[in-house]
């Protein structure tokens, strides 16, 4: 088990046993608050621990060490790295910076010179602005999207980082939580209690807006054909059949 504990003061991240408990490494962070969850991935070179925070990091998941480092980023972290296509998409939307990036695993050191320099392979693309504040984005079927307050989506190509389009909900709203997928759409909660459900692909089609009746701050769970939505005072289990998952 890995830990990521992002505070003002002694901020690390550390790896357990999971049969025990006992402490394998701890490494610790020049950090203050992050709410972002660790990732690891496959690089060329072995396995990644990606952090995101005001330094976003990737450490040998085996002993710890850090492996590189990467700024600018904002001040305040939330949403979680994302790997997909051999990629790894970090992204925060809080002041001083806002970026997009699609870093390639396996490279050495500070990549922070390497930002936006044409040619440099630690990264497939970068943007200056864009990223998220709150929600984690997602990446499906060759598109990443990202969610961003007030009700607005921007879609870029996974891999080239080309816009493909940006729109507006039909209903706005903050967002907390993150889009899941599932069958060619895709699934935004906000906070309103209003989950928002948009066709995957190159255009934007809003299939349908789901009122939970409720607020919603927490992802949706997709699993064994159910989506579970955790709203302030229920937990729903929505199917199609009439089998043991529907609410």
């Amino acid at each position: 088990m890995i830990l990521q504990a992002d505070v003002h003061e002694g901020a690390f991240v550390a790896a357990y046993e999971l049969a025990t408990g006992r402490e394998l490494w701890k490494t610790a962070r020049e950090e203050i608050s992050t709410w972002a969850t660790p990732l690891v991935v496959r690089g060329p070179a072995g396995d990644e621990l990606v952090t995101n925070g005001t330094t976003i990091r990737g450490y040998d998941p085996r002993t710890g060490r850090e492996l590189w480092r990467l700024r600018p980023n904002s001040e305040q972290v939330v949403p979680t790295p994302v790997a997909a296509g051999g990629l790894v998409y970090v992204t925060t939307g809080y002041p001083p910076a806002f970026p997009i990036y699609a870093l390639r695993p396996g490279r050495r050191g500070d990549l922070s010179s390497a930002v936006g320099v044409p040619g440099n392979d630690a990264f497939a693309w970068s943007r200056e602005r864009g990223g998220a504040y709150m929600s984690t984005p997602i990446v499906y079927r060759g598109l990443l999207y990202i969610p961003n307050g007030g009700g607005r989506l921007s879609t870029y190509d996974a891999s080239t980082g080309e816009p493909v389009y940006r729109a507006r909900f039909s209903r706005g709203g903050g967002f907390t939580g993150s889009p899941v997928a599932a069958d060619g759409r895709l699934y935004f909660p906000n906070q309103d209690g209003l989950i928002v459900v948009v066709k995957a692909g190159r255009t934007y089609e809003e299939v349908a807006v789901n009122d939970m009746q409720e607020q919603t701050m927490a992802t949706p769970a997709i699993s064994d054909g159910a989506l579970y939505v955790r709203t302030r005072g229920h937990l729903y289990a929505l199917a199609e059949d009439e089998g043991p998952h529907a609410p």
